[in-house]
């Protein structure tokens, strides 16, 4: 398998507050990676140096076999699929949902004077009707719900077959129906032969979808765990991080759920 992340002794600070301390981690192109910690372990922080919006303070950050800070990150940025909150603010409301997936193909968040050739426009239709998205073709983004927003950030993301995927808490704040619907899209699609290395940033390891093979835990922003799901994802390692006892129990299907040990 290839390589498609390297993180060697990288840490991020600002205002002289350790936001990620020494972090050391690899992902290869066969792995699908979930990141969980508290608030505050530098989750963010950490996909934001992923997606190569972000340079670390110190230790070398190797995406997609190029260093940061000795690349032109405008040219790397392309390669990485990449969903978030915040990339979804920048999406204008108004735009309709078949644009927002479309324009990925110019790495760009509104359709102004662009050409698309037919290829792309093939491509965004595909994406729609593996994302589910054919009902909502016309329909303006700014009008969607919580988890339809969700779905056509992910097509977006995967408009460009990117190498990399990103995903930065896809599931939060949708309802359990939502979720659930999206967890198993997610699933489906890690399953794939086709889908690139994923990386995806939880609170709740019941958001994790069948497939996902990795898990990262942080924790007062240093690599608490790291490892196979069933190595990390367990209510001792939990417990440590959190700083409450945690039961962790699983399904016959493989999904995670956690709650409080009693006393």
């Amino acid at each position: 398998m290839v390589q498609v992340l390297q993180l060697d002794d990288v840490s991020v600070v600002r205002d002289g507050n350790t936001i990620l301390d020494h972090i050391d981690w690899t992902v290869e192109s066969d792995e699908r990676w979930v990141v969980l910690g508290p608030n505050g372990a530098g989750k963010t922080t950490l996909l934001n140096i992923l997606s190569a919006h972000l340079h670390p303070t110190s230790g070398v950050a190797t995406v997609l076999g190029e260093r940061l800070g000795k690349v032109d990150v405008f040219d790397l940025r392309p390669r990485i699929g990449f969903a978030s909150t915040a990339m979804a603010r920048r999406i204008p409301r108004d735009e309709t949902v078949f644009d927002v997936v479309l324009t990925a193909a110019y790495s760009v968040t509104g359709r102004w004077r662009e050409e698309y050739e037919d290829v792309d426009a093939r491509r965004a239709d595909r994406v729609m009707r593996e994302w589910r998205l054919d009902a909502l073709r016309d329909r303006r983004f700014g009008t969607l719900s919580d988890g339809e927003q969700k779905r056509v950030q992910i097509g977006r993301s995967v408009m460009t077959d990117p190498e990399l995927l990103l995903l930065d808490e896809p599931a939060a704040s949708l309802d359990l129906g939502s979720r659930e619907e999206l967890v198993q899209l997610l699933g489906e699609y890690a399953a794939t032969a086709e889908a690139p290395a994923m990386i995806m940033v939880t609170h709740h390891v019941e958001e994790i979808p069948q497939g996902f093979t990795h898990a990262l835990l942080l924790a007062d922003g240093r690599v608490h765990a790291a490892g196979p799901l069933s190595e990390v994802i367990t209510g001792e390692r939990l417990s440590e991080a959190f700083g409450i006892g945690l039961v962790v129990s699983t399904s016959e299907d493989g999904r995670f759920a956690a709650r409080a040990r009693h006393s």
